[in-house]
């Protein structure tokens, strides 16, 4: 899956990344309903909350989506912010899962972003909660 070819991407070896899919694969879980726990059962996708590797793994699979706003900059698809006397280009902030995105204000960028946001989803299988999303 995505994570396991972002873990690739960032040169995890082979036997990292098969340590990490055993962890999320062999997992079991139950949940408490009225007080009483129900049957085992192992979670289909996604990672689970409570799970301490989560942050980690989740920051792992953002990095994909950093990694096509740099393409999108390096291909002028997108206008990053300038900051300061030296221009410092500033176009995404991410922190735990929060996304911040920096642009010039054009359509093009919104159509840009756009895309990239749709691209990111269907290869990550990540969702944007797009009613939480602000322009």
């Amino acid at each position: 899956g995505f994570l396991d070819y972002m873990l690739k991407r960032m040169g995890f070896c082979e036997s990292w990344r098969k340590w990490i899919n055993g962890c999320l694969n062999t997992a079991t879980i139950s949940i408490l309903i009225n007080g009483s726990p129900s049957k085992e059962f192992t979670p289909k996708r996604g990672l689970r909350q409570g799970d301490p590797l989560a942050p980690f793994l989740f920051n792992i699979v953002v990095e994909g989506l950093t990694g096509l706003m740099r393409s999108a900059v390096s291909k002028n698809l997108f206008r990053s912010y300038l900051v300061g006397s030296l221009k410092e280009e500033v176009n995404i902030l991410q922190y735990a899962d929060d996304t911040l995105f920096f642009g010039d204000p054009t359509q093009q960028n919104v159509r840009s972003l756009k895309c990239i946001l749709r691209c990111f989803e269907n290869v990550s299988g990540l969702k944007i909660n797009y009613s939480k999303s602000h322009l």
